[in-house]
């Protein structure tokens, strides 16, 4: 049976009053980043035209065309507009938008390094900064292909954001209180999502728009630098004084005792350093051993098949009409039922149990989607909808039961290469989306979301289990639980 006493929660609680202090930084730190994640629609539309040229007769949306006249009914300045990314050049902003992907899958690897080499702190601090600098340069470059160095750079820091701010609060929560984390980092996604159509209402133009969701939220970098790192990466490291000054700082806090924390740390280093060579992990500590192998391989698929699932059958329901900035409001509010959710099935469900759920909703739901007739689209929107929460809970829960997986020594460097694999499905799904025979393009990602499904019955079950420290103890503990 996996151990379910976690030391370091006897410490300093389950979620205190500086977790939540932390988490709020976190959570406001992140906006930058959230922002740019779903802004495509505002700085990059498919804008409509009235063709100006003589031989087109104010055709709208005439190509080829020369003297495009813009409809401003919604958007004042776009990338769209300001470099006429239309008829034959339309590819190009397609492109833009598939390199900030492109760059999630760089910043993936490169800042899930950085986190497990050089400490939590340091990547988060770096990535959250890095997402400020890009995104307040990329308002004020003069040409395309420096907006879309810059579009790549900016997904570089979304990258080692989203994993090693997660990361970091999952090393910080006690066991009891994991299944709350994975909703609660979820708030600044969402609170971002609502607030993106206010601001772009009042901030039309695109590269104002861009100072708009970054600048401002730059102060909390200077409270972030006065953060310390993660103790359970200082014990595995082999920092046992530093850990032990950042336990008592974080326990007087949360005024818990203090007494103890010396040989709690002494306690949990000798269990994390019982192979020196493990001090830090790296990319190949993922493929030296046998069960880790097998779980690295097992979620990377799953991750795939998640991301291709929920980008996927986005494209579906957003398609609607009406106000721009209401439907964006709309897709966003559509999603918060799933943050309960989440937390409902953390609680109550196996690991196994909850994301396997979840990815059946998704597939059922869209195998339901393929035979509705065409004349009922309320019916079609309202199975649309229920896969995508289906889509969106089971990629939460991924997340959640991934990081508790892998130990400590490589978190983030997993973390970091299952969401590699991500990017190819959020890349994939596009091109499947728009095969041309919907009812194909549906039983898709119908299947592959009852394999990703299937998957899940392979991995560890984790639940109330303490988050391990190195690669040893996963394969010694878990050698018995890959079929539980």
């Amino acid at each position: 049976m996996p151990e379910t006493e976690d030391a370091i929660e006897t410490v300093i609680g389950r979620f205190g009053r500086y977790q939540t202090w932390i988490f709020f930084l976190m959570t406001i730190g992140r906006f930058p980043a959230e922002y740019q994640l779903v802004n495509v629609v505002f700085i990059l539309p498919n804008s409509e035209f009235v063709c100006m040229d003589e031989a087109a007769f104010n055709i709208s949306n005439h190509c080829p065309c020369k003297n495009p006249q813009y409809d401003q009914t919604f958007i004042e300045s776009s990338v769209t507009t300001n470099w006429d990314l239309i008829c034959e050049n339309r590819q190009l902003a397609s492109l833009a938008q598939s390199m900030l992907h492109a760059g999630i899958l760089g910043g993936s690897i490169f800042y899930g390094h950085v986190s497990d080499r050089y400490g939590r702190k340091t990547a988060c601090l770096l990535a959250l900064f890095c997402e400020v600098l890009f995104t307040a340069l990329s308002a004020a470059v003069p040409k395309f292909w420096m907006f879309v160095v810059f579009r790549f750079l900016i997904g570089t820091a979304l990258g080692g954001t989203m994993l090693c701010c997660y990361v970091f609060l999952i090393e910080l929560s006690g066991t009891s209180f994991r299944p709350y984390i994975t909703a609660l980092v979820e708030i600044s996604y969402i609170s971002s999502y609502l607030s993106l159509p206010i601001i772009a209402y009042f901030v039309r133009e695109w590269r104002y728009l861009q100072l708009a969701t970054s600048l401002p939220w730059s102060f909390v970098l200077l409270y972030y630098y006065l953060v310390p790192e993660s103790p359970r990466w200082l014990i595995t490291t082999g920092k046992k004084e530093k850990a032990i000054e950042v336990l008592t700082y974080i326990a007087k806090k949360n005024k818990r005792p203090i007494e103890n924390i010396r040989a709690v740390v002494e306690k949990v280093q000798g269990e994390a350093q019982s192979n020196d060579r493990e001090q830090f992990g790296s990319y190949l500590d993922l493929f030296r051993t046998p069960k880790i192998r097998t779980y690295a391989l097992l979620t990377a698929y799953v991750w795939t098949c998640c991301a291709f699932t929920f980008f996927g059958i986005n494209q579906y329901i957003g398609k609607l009409q009406g106000n721009l900035f209401l439907n964006v409001m709309l897709s966003a509010v559509s999603l918060v039922p799933g943050l309960f959710l989440v937390v409902i099935a953390s609680l109550y469900l196996k690991r196994k149990v909850g994301v396997l759920t979840s990815f059946m909703v998704a597939s059922g739901s869209l195998f339901v989607f393929i035979f509705i007739p065409k004349n009922m689209d309320t019916v079609e929107l309202v199975f649309a909808i229920i896969g995508q929460l289906g889509a969106y809970t089971a990629f939460m829960q991924i997340y959640l039961f991934t990081s508790e997986i892998f130990p400590t020594i490589i978190r983030n460097s997993a973390m970091g290469f299952v969401s590699v694999f991500a990017r190819f499905g959020s890349f994939t799904a596009p091109f499947v989306v728009n095969i041309g025979i919907e009812w194909v393009s549906i039983t898709i990602f119908c299947v592959l979301a009852f394999i990703a499904a299937s998957l899940c019955y392979f991995l560890p079950e984790t639940k109330d289990s303490v988050l391990l420290n190195t690669v040893q103890q996963t394969e010694k503990l878990r050698s018995r639980k890959i079929n539980t």
